[in-house]
């Protein structure tokens, strides 16, 4: 293997053949089956996978970690879903809201520990950098997401601080599967740090183009309804590039922010956007994050050939319309 969607199809496989403990407690493992059983682009563990295999090691030897990562990946879904009050997630009813909140919550935590055990199963030889990485990536992921609710009733959120919460709750967990990945496949510490810088600014990156995606995206394609962030008042990139701008604009925007929310919000806000450019603002700050991430891989020992899929993957996920 050696291409993202090669690794994708892999891991897909072992999602699907995952077995769970049956009755009397279908109603702890269901849940996490449904929740996995959701697809999706499988970065995570995918990049952890093809990083592994860059490095010389096999998928076989990775692959109990990248269903950890990608466990930890859904648990933390299961839990923001419960936060944000979200009933859609890839175009189907969120656990929350397909089951209950308390559901949701305990096959969460179930799902964290399950993850534990999987990142837990990688060889003797690199088990602690590899726990230490993965513990590493969710206290940032937590502390992303501690930002994250923070934001909702903060008045004064800086650009500043929105890069820090989305390098925290995005760019830290594909960073350290890069990492955990590379740490498998033998790579030096440089390397292995150097595979985490890629993997957080491809992260920063990515969320960019998905707060681009939630106002400028198709929702059919996109997996959940366009305008989401607009009418959940949420500090996304966009918004926050806007009002920084101090312009007229900018201060209607601020102004329809506080209308009700609805399809006649997200249809001023978006105009305003439009009005100020706010998707040539994403593109240039998608292209900066991607060039840092190009920086990073052209550091690390790897051949110029075994880096092509890295850039690939780059140039896929900033260009995705979902």
């Amino acid at each position: 293997m050696n291409r993202f969607s090669d690794y994708s199809m892999h891991i897909e496989k072992v999602l699907r053949d995952l077995t769970y403990p049956g009755a009397p407690l279908a109603g702890l493992y269901e849940p996490i089956a449904y929740a996995l059983e959701a697809g999706g682009k499988r970065l995570r563990p995918s990049l952890l996978l093809m990083t592994a295999d860059a490095f010389g090691a096999n998928a076989e030897a990775a692959e109990n970690a990248a269903v950890g990562v990608e466990m930890f990946h859904n648990f933390t879904l299961l839990h923001d879903d419960v936060m944000d009050k979200s009933d859609l997630r890839r175009s189907r009813p969120t656990v929350h809201s397909k089951w209950d909140e308390n559901t949701a919550i305990l096959s969460g935590d179930t799902m964290l520990t399950l993850a534990t055990q999987y990142v837990a199963k990688v060889s003797d030889s690199v088990l602690r950098p590899v726990l230490d990485t993965f513990n590493g990536m969710a206290i940032r992921v937590y502390e992303g997401q501690r930002l994250d609710m923070d934001f909702e009733t903060k008045e004064q959120v800086t650009l500043n601080d929105y890069l820090r919460m989305i390098s925290d709750k995005t760019g830290a967990l594909i960073g350290g599967a890069a990492k955990i990945g590379a740490l498998i496949g033998g790579a030096s510490q440089k390397d292995a740090e150097l595979m985490y810088q890629y993997g957080e600014a491809l992260g920063l990156a990515f969320q960019i183009q998905d707060d681009w995606l939630d106002v400028f995206g198709d929702s059919n394609t996109f997996g959940k309804p366009i305008g989401g962030d607009i009418n959940n008042n949420k500090k996304s990139f966009l918004l926050l590039t806007a009002l920084e701008a101090g312009t007229p604009d900018a201060e209607a925007l601020r102004e329809a922010m506080k209308l009700a929310p609805g399809d006649s919000k997200v249809k001023i806000v978006t105009r305003l956007y439009e009005r100020m450019n706010v998707s040539e603002t994403c593109r240039s700050a998608i292209a900066q994050y991607s060039k840092q991430a190009l920086k990073a891989l052209k550091g690390t020992s790897l051949s110029e050939e075994t880096r092509e899929p890295f850039r690939a993957l780059l140039d896929k996920l900033t260009g995705r319309k979902k």
